[in-house]
């Protein structure tokens, strides 16, 4: 396997908060080869533009004759046909469309296609055709099947579901689904055939947590991720899945939020968050009303080549307890209508559509299970409510696939591997190692857009773990990936970034917080946090590598001033134990800037490394080369120049 090293280097914060270097991500665009297969990210054609190609258009919704016709969703065929004869099973038909005008007009239809109402699962007929039963509240959507793309509007938002609510959404203060009226005679979906989602090689795009709470956090959102995507070229196929909390709590945004991906380079895909809900549903059956309306089904999935991709609504509200909750979910749950809230749980309805669906994918695939709410994270581990009550029962379901799980909801950076453990795991739900990779995509917004705003025009918001925000993408070659992660506004070549963790700066880190908590007087300041003194290092004082997709079967090596390399040491083993937590586990350049600039403390991450110092350092500037190795084998190299003196 080749690998190049290089350097990096940052000029300098300004004075008080110098800023350590960062990593080289050194095989961003090299092909990688794992085990006997080669993994290159997938690159559109450099004469193919996204919007010359994209194939814009609707579904088809024919109306029956005695019907008002109906706007609000696809496409309405002029000629209207006679109410289906049984309106309590809803046809239809799953097309090529041939020229491209999102009508049914005597174009083919393709066999094979699943196309669900939410609850059943069917598969198109020789001529495309399908039947599902009729219940009021459902979504009829289909997979789009490798090989074939549905259409995007001019948003790029696919379009490939119907809601079906007679009556319409409750009222609720963001509008809900407005009544879509009597059955129509048909609701039919039209395909047209796509090299881009054939090929084998996809880059696929998973954006944490946008979470927009008003106008100018969508700017920051525009010219922090969305430039990002902007220049980018190789997802095109996959596209980017927006995995949960798209805004803050005001659905008003999501007009907002729809200008944003009509900027990016492919069909852009929703789930639903906490912060996706309509707060005022009676009950949960419409909590994800507006979210409907708008972006997407609350759950879907959809195919790209090698790989079936389940987009799961994990956000339960007004939640209730079940037989299959862990402890703790009856007594946070106990009040849906006078105080309600919201968990970590998948619907019953939602589960038997999950397996109904997986019966139907072949067992060569890659099963990427994305949520809001990860099935389980290390940020959480022992919250009941920030995971997911059945991920024992998801994990068989797909159980001897090759699968991944993707999540936001954190806002923490997390590359979990098979065989992973912690406490709260095992306390909560029984589970003694993740049987395959979860990975939790940091967040669009990091750290709720807080700290400061720099000169690209958003804020550098260091998230609970340290990790700065970006996007996570998903390097598939048939059932196999590698995952990378895109700090916002950098390349990929910056994958780490590092700091000196010194008695003087543990004791600034408690002075600090006790500031922050009764702000009386003079603010403590950490004034050279790369300047170390004999104290220091005889107390003991680390440098620290804060690897942002680090993981189990990562290495991190240290060389101070050109001497041999040494191993570094990661602070949480995840091999059961209970998570670090505390100033001795904190990533020093974040936490210097947090405490000062505001937002989460990373005081415990699961992608930290540390080097002890040697006691023996000489006065005056030294230098220290990081190489961060990750399991696949890239190396990033960077590194760190820091000053001893005699005394502070």
């Amino acid at each position: 396997m080749l690998t190049t090293r290089s350097q990096h280097a940052r000029e300098p914060l300004p004075p008080r908060t110098r800023r350590c270097s960062r990593a080289l991500l050194t095989v961003s665009t090299a092909a990688v080869v794992v085990g006997s297969l080669t993994l290159v990210p997938a690159t559109a054609s450099p004469s193919e533009d996204w919007d010359d190609i994209a194939y814009r258009g609707a579904i088809e919704v024919v109306q029956a004759e005695d019907a008002t016709e109906n706007t609000t969703e696809g496409s309405i065929e002029d000629g209207a046909e006679e109410g289906p004869e049984d309106d309590s099973v809803l046809t239809g038909k799953v097309f090529i469309d041939a020229d491209r005008d999102s009508a049914s007009d005597g174009e083919a239809g393709l066999a094979g296609v699943t196309v669900t109402n939410g609850r059943d699962v069917v598969q198109t007929d020789d001529e495309g055709e399908y039947e599902l039963p009729v219940f009021d509240n459902m979504t009829v959507s289909i997979t789009q099947p490798s090989g074939h793309q549905v259409p995007v509007d001019e948003y790029n938002v696919p379009q490939f579901h119907y809601n079906h609510l007679p009556e319409g959404s409750p009222e609720l203060r963001y509008g809900g689904i407005e009544p879509t009226g009597p059955l129509p005679a048909a609701v039919n979906f039209p395909l047209v055939e796509s090299e881009l989602t054939a090929e084998a090689a996809q880059s696929c795009v998973i954006a944490g947590d946008l979470q927009t709470y008003d106008e100018q956090e969508v700017e920051y959102a525009r010219a922090g991720a969305i430039k990002d995507l902007s220049e980018r070229d190789d997802y095109a196929g996959c596209g980017t899945l927006f995995v949960g909390d798209v805004v803050g709590d005001d659905l008003s945004l999501y007009p907002d939020i729809k200008e944003l991906t009509g900027e990016t380079n492919g069909p852009a895909r929703f789930l639903p968050g906490n912060h996706d809900l309509d707060f005022d549903a009676p009950s949960a059956a419409h909590s994800f009303d507006t979210f409907r309306s708008e972006l997407a089904p609350a759950y879907y999935s959809y195919d790209v080549g090698d790989m079936h991709v389940v987009a799961l609504n994990t956000v339960d509200y007004p939640c209730t307890a079940a037989a299959d909750s862990p402890e703790g979910i009856e007594e946070h749950c106990a009040d849906p209508e006078g105080s309600p809230s919201y968990n970590g749980r998948i619907s019953d309805d939602q589960l038997a559509w999950l397996e109904s669906d997986l019966e139907n994918v072949a067992d060569d695939k890659l099963i990427v299970l994305a949520g809001h709410i990860g099935l389980l994270n290390y940020a959480d581990e022992g919250s009941p409510v920030h995971q997911v009550d059945q991920v024992v029962r998801v994990h068989e379901l797909v159980e001897g696939r090759e699968a991944v799980a993707v999540s936001g909801h954190s806002h923490s950076i997390e590359n979990l591997k098979a065989g992973d453990d912690v406490e709260g795991w095992r306390d909560l739900f029984g589970i003694e190692g993740i049987p395959f990779p979860h990975i939790t995509a940091g967040a669009i917004s990091g750290d709720w857009y807080s700290g400061e705003v720099g000169e690209d025009g958003y804020p550098t918001a260091i998230g609970r773990d340290g990790g700065r925000p970006g996007l996570v993408t998903l390097d598939v070659e048939g059932d196999q990936f590698m995952e990378r992660y895109t700090v916002t506004g950098e390349s990929d070549e910056v994958q780490t970034q590092l700091g000196l963790n010194s008695p003087t700066y543990r004791e600034w880190f408690d002075e600090r917080q006790e500031w922050n908590e009764d702000p009386a007087g003079e603010a403590p300041e950490l004034d050279e946090p790369l300047v170390v003194d004999r104290a220091d290092l005889t107390e003991g004082t680390w440098l620290t590598t804060n690897f942002f997709l680090g993981s189990t079967g990562s290495d991190v090596e240290v060389a101070v001033d050109g001497a041999p390399a040494e191993a570094a040491t990661r602070t949480q083993q995840l091999e059961g134990e209970a998570v670090n937590v505390g100033v001795e586990y904190s990533d020093p350049y974040a936490a210097a800037q947090q405490l000062v600039h505001g937002g989460s403390l990373a005081d415990r991450t699961m992608h930290l490394w540390r080097f002890d110092l040697p006691g023996d350092l000489e006065t005056g500037a030294h230098t220290a080369e990081v190489t961060a190795t990750d399991s696949y084998g890239r190396e990033f190299t960077d590194t760190l120049e820091f000053e001893v003196v005699d005394e502070q």
